[in-house]
Parts: structure tokens; C-alpha cells; sequence
């Protein structure tokens, strides 16, 4: 279906993030921050825009977590569901309309959309030999079963991804494979179940992406679609053996539910339809005419979901438009390893948002500038702070600053006299007209990194303005020709605060409010005067202030903090799995004790060295338990010690046994203690 080449209107979508973990610096440089830009550049030049994404709460590896945590599915989606829409909100991702897979309408939707297709025959239905878990009587979904990748070796693959070398995989591909349920190693059985025969279509693909897109779509999802279809596409299964998901709304559904693959970009529609029920406006023209753009911002793994498997069922309901591009970026890594939220190497938004507070715009700039787009990128904490002083500090803020300030000074807050424009006035003045055309080639191109470049560009032409005519001295001797320099410098700052809120919107905000400025992005190209003579603006108040090395050298001891409490973690998880015998455990030696004293550890986050009293003797022990106490709260604290574990030297203090602690699912750290507090210390725990 062909594209308007002025559409009417724009259907944005935003990858849904996933259910069983919140929301971190990967995601949003490689979806959201790009998704929002482009939206909200939209709406500045007044496009009819919807911008619609939401929490994919499906599959198998939700199933998983609710069984790790002994919480239902829904117990689980419910909670990440509120933490990360609270997370996209607070850091000004404009969705117009956030959805749940979840809901009813979505349930609706994709039974539908599966219906409409199995009656046009578009399916295929057999029976295949899966792996079974007999001991937990059930079929494995491709998560619940782990093994060797045949690939990289890796031994922990999973059923449908190594996540070592991210090869795609099936779980029956895997060397010796076992069941995440049970440990045990599955055995083959027959089930049946619909599969989108996706080798129908390589002729379609072909000519709409292969032919169709090969100048306008990256390189990086051109060339990923080219490598499916070259190595030949397969049948795949939109249905699994599971209880938790949309069940299978035909006859011989029953005990299975819709792959998430298949379900979860149809959230994209479900949630257009309950944004449109809530504006009382018709959702059809924003997914059926011809006159939409339809654009999906994701992660480069989701490239084959988005470019093949959902354009194929788009295709075959018959009525639906095509993405006109899918501008996918790559993985952003942190300090020099690979995000990896199983082993907590994140920053996480709702954790930067508590310990950056109005500091959201330093991270949409930073995650921007160095943005993954055409292969993986590292985020660094030291050029986060770089990038911050001695840019958004010293470009962007010094430029403002020095503007609003002398403005203040020499004329109350008014904008002076434009006066006779110079040759230095009418050039700046020109590339300031210039730049609205620049930006929007850039972020049309979805070239994101540039636009944000050149939003820090108008502020360098802004400060080498006021360097280059040095208002400060000319003040004394030409105060005519300094009303000029001012009224010059100030239309810069407010084409400033026009252009750069798609990538600033709360700076944008800030600065709009100081300026006492309404004018649209076409205003900068068509107004030799944003803001007129004698214009009254409102005080000066800082954008951005600098961020010290004390603040940065707490979040990099942090992750290194959090990567060796999951190695702890895991390592406990494992000594779980190991069933001990009557014997075994009476060779512990558990007794009661108190907390005589405790300090802090010299040069660690997590340590306190504690002095503990055993009734016939004191002991020194350090424990990792800073996190969660200070050494003043756990004096005098009833205790349970393991007091027969072999000492342990631990930075230059031997440590002379272990205290027991539980962990609730905060990661907070809590005493396990007698219940009378009257209980002497000493006392033998059997």
C-alpha cells in the first residue's frame, strides 16, 4: 500500500516494554528518547500525531518470575506496569496513550485479528514433538528450557535466544537441555499448535522492504531483513502450551494461548483504539488510511517481529497500513560491559530520577548525543558528567545566563531597540532562520545525534555572538549599538527555546517561562523578531548546573556495589539447590548474640565491622549490611550468628563468623532474631 507523501496524520508507536523489570538507560536511548524527539517535533509544526505504546505483560518469562517470587502473574505485571508508567511520566515521555496487554480491549483485539486469519486459512495447524516436562506435567516454552547453544557453547542458552551470542534458537536446537521447572531433562511429546507459514511471503517482503526501502530504511534493519530472508524464512508457532497469555480463541485452544510475539504488537492497535475511545474520535484512520505514516521506534532485537512477522499478519487481515519505517537503533553498553539486568549492570530510570531529581534533560541529552544509531555505543558515567559541565553547563546555560542577566541589567528585563542591524547582526540572525530547516531534515532522517548537535550549535552561535561583540565593554561607550547586540542575542535564545524542546522539553519549559515567549518552530524561520521591542521578560534563573566528581564516583561504586550483591545473591541461590542431610546441618553452630558496637568500614559502601557479644565471648565480625542500616541503628540489636564458619580476613579485619540475615524483595537486608528481646546471648540454636 502506497504512502501519501504528505500524510494527514502519524501513528508513532514505541516498542512495549516488557513486564518483569523495570525500565533502564537502554531503553530509552534506543527506543523512547528517539520516539518522543520525533513526536513531539510533530506536534511542534502542528501534525496530527498519535504517539501510542504500553507494558507487554505476556509470555513466558513473566510466568517465570511470578514462580521465582511465589507471586501470581498479575501480581507481577501490575507492579512493574506502575513503576514504569510512573518512570515514563516523571521523565516526560509524551505518550498520548499508554495501554496494557492485559486489558480487555487488547484481549478483544488480538482473538480477532487470530480469528479472522485462521478462518482465511492463513495458518497452518499440526502436531509437533515438544519438550515436556514430566515431572512438572507441562509442555516448556521456549524460556523454560536451558542448555548448551550449539552455536558459541554457551551453557546457558535459552529455549529461544542465546543471549551470549544472540543467535535465534529453538528450543529443541539446544545440547543438553533441561527444564527450568524441575532441573530435570525434558523428553519429546506431541501438541498441537497454529503456525504463520512466513516462507509464503518472502516475495512480499522482498518487494516492499528489500526493493521498496533499501535507501530510506538504516542499514542496520535493512541488512538484518536481508540476512532472514536470504537464509530463508520458516514456519514459526504463534500459539504456546501455557496458562498465563490470551487463550486460543478457536476450537483446539484449549490450555494454549497466543505466542507474545504475535499478541504483543497488536497492543499497538488496541491501545490506538482506547486512546480514540477516550478523544471520541474514530481509531481506523490511524492504522487503515492511506494518508497515516505509521513508524515503529525499537531495539534492534525486535527487528524480525517488527519488519516480518507483524507486516505478514497485517498484510493478511487485508486492511491495515504498513510502518513506512522502522528506524531501529543498536544496544547501548555501560562502562565498557554489556547491559545485563540479571546481573543488575543497569542504570535504572526510577533509580536516576530519586538520585538526579530535575536532571532529566542532562540524561535525553547525554543518551542522545551518544545514541547507538548505527552500531552499539557505551554509556560512561564520566561523560555523562563532561558532557553535562561542559556543555549543557557552559554552552547552553552560560549563553542563557549572560543573556537574561544583562538584559536584566542594562534595560529592567525589557528587549531593547532593534536599532541598525551590522553585517555580524544579519549573519547570525540568518543562520538562526537556518536552523529550523537543518534540525528538521535531521530528526526526519531519524538522525537524532545530529539534530541534538545542532541544537548545542545554536548555542555556541549564541556565545560566540556575545563573545565576538562584547556587550559588557561597549555598555560605556556605544549604548546604542549595544541595544542592537542584545535584542540579536535574545532573538537567539528564543529560537533556542522553540528548537531545542523536542530533545529539552523541560529546559524548553524553563526557559519559555523566563522569555514569556508563544511562537510555533515556523516562527524562527518567517520572523525577523521573535520577541518584540520593549517585550518584558521575567527573571533569570539557572538550567543546568554542574555535577561533581562525589555524585558520579557514588553511582559507579553503586554498580559495582549491585553487581556483587547478585554475584553474593546467585551464589546463595545455588547453595539452595543443594538439599543437605540431619547430619549436615547439625554441624552448624548457631547461637544468639547482641551488637556491642559497630562502625562503618574505611573505603567501602557496604561494610560495617560490629563487635558481638556470645555471652562467654566477643566476637568481630564484618557484614555487608550498610545498605540497609547505619552503625548507630543496629547497636544493641538481638542477633543469630554462625559462629563455626572458618575466619576470614577481609580487608585487613578478620572476620569471625556470619551473621543470618533474610532479604525481602527490595534487596533490603532484615535481622533474624529471637522474638524476646529479654534473650540472653550465648543461647544454642538446635
Amino acid at each position: 500500500m502506497q504512502m501519501s507523501s504528505q500524510p494527514k496524520r502519524y501513528t508513532v508507536t514505541a516498542a512495549l516494554p516488557y513486564t518483569n523489570g523495570p525500565i533502564h538507560i537502554g531503553h530509552l536511548a534506543g527506543v523512547y528518547i528517539p520516539a518522543d524527539i520525533y513526536t513531539r517535533y510533530l506536534r511542534l509544526i502542528n501534525k496530527d500525531v498519535a504517539f501510542i505504546c504500553g507494558s507487554d505483560e505476556h509470555g513466558v518469562a513473566i510466568a517465570i518470575k511470578a514462580k521465582k517470587e511465589g507471586k501470581t502473574p498479575q501480581e507481577v505485571i501490575d507492579h512493574y506496569d506502575q513503576v514504569i508508567r510512573e518512570a515514563f511520566e516523571r521523565f516526560g515521555i509524551s505518550f498520548d496513550n499508554y495501554s496494557r496487554t492485559s486489558s480487555q480491549i487488547h484481549h478483544q483485539t488480538a482473538g480477532e485479528i487470530f480469528k479472522q486469519l485462521d478462518e482465511q486459512g492463513k495458518f497452518i495447524v499440526k502436531e509437533t514433538e515438544q519438550l515436556y516436562d514430566s515431572e512438572a506435567k507441562a509442555f516448556l516454552a521456549d524460556r523454560f528450557v536451558i542448555g548448551t547453544c550449539p552455536v558459541c557453547k554457551n551453557t546457558k542458552a535459552y529455549g529461544d535466544q542465546c543471549e551470549s551470542c544472540g543467535s535465534s534458537l529453538n528450543a529443541t536446537d539446544l545440547i543438553k537441555p533441561k527444564s527450568t521447572l524441575s532441573g530435570k531433562v525434558p523428553e519429546f511429546k506431541k501438541t498441537k499448535h497454529w503456525f504463520l507459514p512466513l516462507d509464503h511471503y518472502e516475495k512480499f517482503i522482498d518487494e516492499w522492504i528489500l526493493k521498496g526501502h533499501k535507501e530510506d530504511w538504516k542499514p542496520n534493519v535493512y541488512g538484518q531483513v536481508k540476512s532472514w530472508v536470504d537464509n530463508g524464512l520458516q514456519a514459526r508457532a504463534v500459539t504456546r502450551d501455557l496458562d498465563w497469555g490470551i487463550p486460543v480463541p478457536v476450537e483446539g485452544g484449549t490450555g494454549k494461548v497466543l505466542y507474545v510475539w504475535f499478541d504483543a504488537p497488536i497492543g499497538y492497535i488496541s491501545s490506538t483504539k482506547e486512546w480514540a475511545k477516550k478523544k471520541s474520535v474514530d481509531w481506523e484512520p490511524y492504522w487503515k488510511s492511506k494518508d497515516t505514516q505509521l513508524v515503529h521506534f525499537i531495539g534492534k532485537d525486535n527487528i524480525v517481529f517488527h519488519c516480518i512477522i507483524f507486516p505478514i499478519i497485517l498484510k493478511n487481515t487485508g486492511s491495515y497500513i504498513l510502518p513506512e519505517n522502522v528506524p531501529a537503533n543498536e544496544f547501548l553498553n555501560l562502562e565498557g560491559n554489556k547491559i545485563s539486568t540479571s546481573k543488575n549492570w543497569a542504570v535504572w530510570l526510577h533509580e536516576y530520577l530519586e538520585d538526579f531529581p530535575d536532571k532529566q534533560d542532562v540524561l535525553r541529552y547525554v543518551l542522545t548525543a551518544n545514541a547507538p544509531e548505527t552500531k552499539d555505543n557505551d554509556f560512561t558515567w564520566k561523560e555523562f558528567q563532561t558532557r553535562n559541565n561542559s556543555e549543557l553547563v557552559a554552552i547552553f546555560g552560560n549563553f542563557i545566563n549572560r543573556v537574561m542577566v544583562l538584559a536584566q541589567k542594562y534595560y529592567q528585563g525589557k528587549v531593547p531597540s532593534m536599532g541598525e542591524l551590522n553585517e555580524s547582526d544579519n549573519e547570525v540572525l540568518t543562520k538562526l532562520k537556518e536552523f529550523p530547516s537543518i534540525m528538521e531534515k535531521e530528526i526526519q532522517n531519524f538522525h537524532f545525534r545530529a539534530y541534538s548537535q545542532e541544537v548545542m550549535n545554536l548555542a555556541r552561535l549564541g556565545n560566540k555572538y556575545l563573545a565576538d561583540q562584547e556587550p559588557w565593554k561597549l555598555i560605556k561607550i556605544d549604548p546604542k549599538r549595544v541595544e542592537t547586540i542584545m535584542f540579536t542575542a535574545i532573538q537567539i535564545a528564543a529560537g533556542l527555546s522553540i528548537l531545542c524542546e523536542p530533545l529539552l522539553p523541560f529546559t524548553a519549559q524553563k526557559l519559555k517561562k523566563m522569555l514569556l515567549i508563544q511562537a510555533s518552530w515556523k516562527d524562527v524561520i518567517g520572523h525577523q523578531s521573535l520577541l518584540a521591542t520593549g517585550h518584558l521578560l521575567s527573571q533569570p534563573k539557572l538550567l543546568f548546573e554542574k555535577i561533581e566528581n562525589e555524585e558520579i564516583n557514588k553511582q559507579l561504586s553503586k554498580l559495582k556495589n549491585n553487581l556483587f550483591h547478585e554475584k553474593d545473591k546467585n551464589e546463595v541461590e545455588e547453595a539452595r539447590k543443594k538439599m543437605i542431610s540431619f547430619d549436615d546441618f547439625s554441624q552448624l553452630d548457631i547461637k544468639t548474640g547482641t551488637i556491642l558496637k559497630a562502625e562503618k568500614m574505611v573505603k567501602t559502601e557496604k561494610l560495617l565491622v560490629l563487635k558481638i557479644d556470645l555471652g562467654q565471648e566477643q566476637r568481630t565480625i564484618v557484614s555487608g549490611i550498610a545498605h540497609s542500616y547505619s552503625p548507630e541503628e543496629v547497636v544493641g540489636k538481638k542477633v543469630t550468628v554462625l559462629t563455626n564458619l572458618k575466619p576470614k580476613v577481609i580487608r585487613g579485619v578478620e572476620s569471625q563468623g556470619m551473621l543470618l540475615m533474610a532479604e525481602d524483595q527490595d534487596g533490603r537486608l532484615i535481622f533474624i532474631s529471637p522474638e524476646d528481646e529479654n534473650t540472653p546471648s550465648g543461647l544454642i540454636i538446635k
